[in-house]
C-alpha cells in the first residue's frame, strides 16, 4: 500500500515515517474557507476538502487528508500564530488552562471516510519570563496554539488524556481504525506497530 499523504505538514510527515509507512505526499489546492460548525464538523470538513483535491489530481488511493485546531474551554479557536506576539498571547491563555486539540481526518479510498479525534491537553502554570523564552525558541511557527509537544514544548506540558499523536499533528489510534476499515494496517515492526 502507498499511501497519499495531502498535507506538507513536516510532523505529518515525520510521523509516517516513523510509522514506517509507505507514502508520498502531494500538495492539496484546497483552499479553507469559513465553515460553519463544531470545530469537530470544521476540521473534518477541511480535511475531506484537502483529500478531495488531491484526490481530483491524482488516481492513486488511499488518500489521507488531515486538518487540526486548538480550542480553548470555552470555545475559542486558536490557529497558528502569525507572529512572536500572537504566539506569546496563545500560550498566555493557554498557561494553566485545558484546551482540546481536535484532529479531522479523511480517509478515500474503496470508501469515503471522514471522522474526529479530541486530545485534552493541560499546559501548566507558565510565568510571562518562560513564554518569552520559549516563543524565541522559534517553535511556534507553523503549530496550532503556539507549541510543539514533541519538542521543548513538552516542557510546557501538565497533563494529556488521549492520543499524544493527535498534538504532533496526525492521530495515529484513529488511523489505524480507518486503515482498518479499508482491509488495509500500519506496519509492524516486532510484532507491535511502531509509533513516535
Amino acid at each position: 500500500m502507498r499511501l497519499i499523504l495531502a498535507s506538507t505538514s513536516p510532523q505529518r510527515h515525520a510521523i509516517l515515517t516513523a510509522l514506517a509507512v509507505d507514502f508520498e505526499v502531494v500538495t492539496p489546492t484546497y483552499h479553507e474557507v469559513p465553515i460553519l460548525g463544531s470545530p469537530e464538523q470544521v476540521v473534518m470538513e477541511r480535511a475531506l476538502g484537502k483529500a478531495l483535491s488531491v484526490a481530483a489530481i491524482t488516481p492513486a488511493r488511499p488518500v489521507l487528508g488531515v486538518d487540526t485546531e486548538v480550542v480553548i474551554d470555552d470555545g475559542d479557536v486558536l490557529g497558528q500564530p502569525a507572529t512572536a506576539d500572537q504566539a506569546h498571547a496563545m500560550l498566555s491563555a493557554l498557561s494553566g488552562r485545558e484546551h482540546r486539540v481536535i484532529s479531522g481526518v479523511a480517509l478515500l479510498g474503496e470508501q469515503q471516510q471522514v471522522a474526529s479525534a479530541v486530545t485534552i491537553v493541560r499546559l501548566r502554570h507558565l510565568s510571562d519570563d518562560e513564554i518569552a523564552a520559549y516563543v524565541a525558541e522559534g517553535e511556534w511557527q507553523g503549530r496550532a496554539g503556539g507549541y510543539a509537544i514533541q519538542e521543548l514544548g513538552a516542557d510546557l506540558v501538565a497533563t494529556v488524556e488521549g492520543d499524544t499523536t493527535n498534538v504532533v499533528g496526525l492521530p495515529v489510534i484513529l488511523l489505524a481504525e480507518l486503515l482498518t476499515t479499508e482491509g488495509l494496517s500500519l506496519p509492524v515492526v516486532g510484532g507491535n506497530p511502531k509509533t513516535t
